[in-house]
């Protein structure tokens, strides 16, 4: 099945993210190894403070700045990102800190961003492809559908 170039649906929008034990310094490494510049997002963070939306144990101090105490995502230095958040909008990896070592859920996944309002076509889509769902999330800080590729590799639908 061919399509005419430019007559099918856009590119997907989506970053890596990478489970791991300590964000902070998972961060420093591949901002430094890629060329990469770790998010500020300090603003953000006071903000979500000052409404009572965020609690202080949920950040730390990193590279003199208010960070997230389990999240840290770094940037292409040459992609736009959202002065308000200091959150990139383009090329991303994201660490977050999870409680258990390697074993067998992997270390790194993708995230793809569905269009607003298309998450469940877009499963039903992967589904198609050979996808398989493991579950539904539904957690005060989003909605997402986890799932497997057709070799069992673990990533999600937001």
């Amino acid at each position: 099945m061919t399509q005419e170039p430019g007559s099918g649906p856009a590119p997907l929008h989506w970053k890596l993210v990478v489970d791991c034990a300590d964000p902070q310094a998972q961060a420093d490494f591949w901002a430094a190894a890629l060329h990469y510049e770790v998010e500020d997002n300090n603003a953000l963070i006071e903000r979500l403070l000052h409404l009572g939306a965020l609690p202080s144990e949920a950040t730390v101090e990193f590279h003199g700045r208010l960070a997230f105490r389990d999240l840290v995502a770094v940037r292409h230095p040459d992609d736009p990102y959202d002065e308000d958040s200091g959150t990139g909008l383009g090329r991303r990896l994201l660490f977050q800190r999870v409680p258990e070592a390697k074993t067998v859920k992997n270390r790194l996944h993708l995230d793809v961003h569905a269009a607003d309002g298309q998450r469940e076509a877009e499963v039903e889509r992967l589904e198609k492809l050979g996808a398989s769902v493991l579950r539904w999330v539904r957690e005060p800080g989003g909605e997402w559908a986890t799932m497997t590729d057709p070799e069992g590799n673990e990533f999600c639908v937001q």
